[in-house]
């Protein structure tokens, strides 16, 4: 008898983080993993999206001078983990990073992610997954229609 896989769902939240100007995007190298990604992460009990979102990239990334710009709503994420299927609900805002000075981080050995400013166009061709690229998209779309 087959068994079907075990389903783990959660909810994260996240942000697409924009330098003051809107030009560039900080993105998350994550070494260890060989991946290029954007700040997220578990929602707590208790906390809201938004929280969740400006906490991750606080604790990921460093900066802590953030503005949430606009809700840039959620998509259904699926993907397979040893036996597992995860589904993920991925929350997204477009975060803009009022100054780029970033908080005490761990030193660099002790670090998960190291952090890079790209344009726009350069965030495309970086990011390691496809669901990412997405909400660049979303949040290049909404920074454009309120040049």
């Amino acid at each position: 008898m087959v068994q079907s896989p075990v389903h783990i769902r959660y909810t994260a939240s996240g942000g697409v983080v924009t330098n003051a100007a809107g030009t560039h995007v900080l993105l998350l190298i994550r070494p260890e993993r060989d991946e290029v990604r954007l700040p997220k992460g578990h929602v707590e009990p208790g906390e809201t999206l938004a929280d969740t979102a400006l906490r991750e990239v606080i604790e990921e990334a460093g900066y802590d001078d953030l503005e949430i710009v606009a809700d840039l709503g959620e998509q259904l994420v699926a993907f397979p983990l040893e036996d597992k299927v995860v589904k993920r609900t991925e929350h997204y805002f477009l975060l803009r990073a009022r100054t780029l000075h970033q908080t005490e981080r761990p030193q660099a050995d002790d670090q998960q992610f190291f952090t890079i400013w790209v344009t726009w166009d350069e965030a495309l061709t970086h990011l390691t997954f496809e669901a990412e690229r997405t909400w660049i998209q979303r949040a290049r779309r909404i920074m454009e229609q309120n040049a």
